[in-house]
C-alpha cells in the first residue's frame, strides 16, 4: 500500500464510489502478501515507516529473491541488497530492465541508483570512504540513499593515511546535511570529520571484504569510542542501514 494507492482509495470514498467501510476493508485486508516458497511480503511497510520493503538477498535462494521482486514490483521501484553474480544471473533474465552493480551488491528495478562512475562529489548526503577497499560498502550506502530519493554524492579514498586529501572536499562536506563515513583499519575517519565539521556523521565500519583485522570489529569499537561528538555508528559493512537511517531522518525533518 503506497501513498498513491491510499490517495486513490480516499478519492474513491470522496466521490462516493466506495463506502468508508469498504475502503477500510481494502486497506486492512492485505497488509501482508503471502507468496510461494514461504515468503510473506510486508506490503504496508512504506505506509507505516516511510520506507518500503527492500529485499535482503543473503541466505535466500535465487528463486526466492526472484519471487520477492516479482511480488514487490507492482508497488513501485524495487531494491535488492547483498546480491552476487549468481543471484544476478537469475534476476536479470526475469527482469531485463533491472540494473545489477557487483561492487555494491545492489540490484534495482524501476529506478537507476546511479552506481556507474563518475559519482557526484556534492549533495545533501555525502558518502565518504577512507580507502578504495571500503568502496563496496560505500556504494551500497550511496545506491540505497539514491533509491530512497536522497540527493547523494560520493567521495572516495581520503582517509587518515593521507588526511590532506580531505582539503579539496571540505566545502562540499560543510554544505552536506549528513555524512556517511565508511572506514576500516583504525576507523579514524569519522572522528576526524566530526572534529572538523558541524555536520552529523553516520559512521560505518568496513570489514574490507575480510581484509580488515578482526573482520571490522576493531573499526566498530574505535567508532563507538570516538572522542569527537556527533557520531552515530552502524553495524559492520551496513551501508544500507546507514542510508535507511539518513532517509528516515530527512523524512522526519520534512514532516513526511
Amino acid at each position: 500500500m503506497t501513498k498513491i494507492n491510499l490517495r486513490e482509495l480516499l478519492h474513491q470514498v470522496a466521490e462516493g464510489l466506495l463506502s468508508p467501510d469498504e475502503a477500510l476493508g481494502r486497506f486492512c485486508d492485505r497488509p501482508l502478501d503471502e507468496l510461494a516458497q514461504g515468503i510473506t511480503l510486508d506490503t504496508h511497510r512504506l505506509w507505516r515507516t516511510g520506507l518500503g520493503e527492500v529485499v535482503f538477498a543473503t541466505g535466500k535462494t535465487p528463486p526466492q529473491v526472484v519471487t520477492c521482486v516479482r511480488g514487490l514490483r507492482d508497488a513501485g521501484p524495487v531494491l535488492v541488497t547483498r546480491t552476487n553474480r549468481e543471484m544476478a544471473d537469475a534476476l536479470l533474465p526475469a527482469f531485463p530492465d533491472g540494473l545489477f552493480n557487483e561492487p555494491s551488491g545492489l540490484f534495482a528495478l524501476g529506478t537507476d541508483p546511479g552506481l556507474t562512475p563518475p559519482w557526484p562529489q556534492t549533495g545533501e548526503v555525502l558518502v565518504i570512504t577512507a580507502g578504495t577497499s571500503d568502496l563496496g560498502v560505500a556504494l551500497e550506502a550511496y545506491g540505497s540513499a539514491r533509491f530512497f530519493g536522497l540527493d547523494c554524492g560520493l567521495i572516495n579514498d581520503v582517509g587518515v593515511a593521507g588526511v590532506h586529501r580531505l582539503t579539496p572536499h571540505l566545502p562540499a562536506l560543510r554544505a552536506a546535511r549528513v555524512i556517511i563515513a565508511v572506514a576500516g583499519m583504525d576507523g579514524a575517519l569519522p572522528s576526524v570529520l566530526a572534529g572538523l565539521l558541524p555536520t552529523p556523521i553516520v559512521a560505518v565500519p568496513s570489514s574490507q571484504r575480510g581484509g580488515n583485522p578482526l573482520g571490522g570489529i576493531a573499526s566498530l569499537l574505535a567508532m563507538l569510542n570516538s572522542c569527537s561528538p556527533g557520531i552515530v555508528v552502524a553495524n559492520i559493512d551496513n551501508g544500507f542501514g546507514a542510508a535507511a537511517f539518513t532517509a528516515k531522518l530527512f523524512k522526519t525533518q520534512a514532516g513526511e
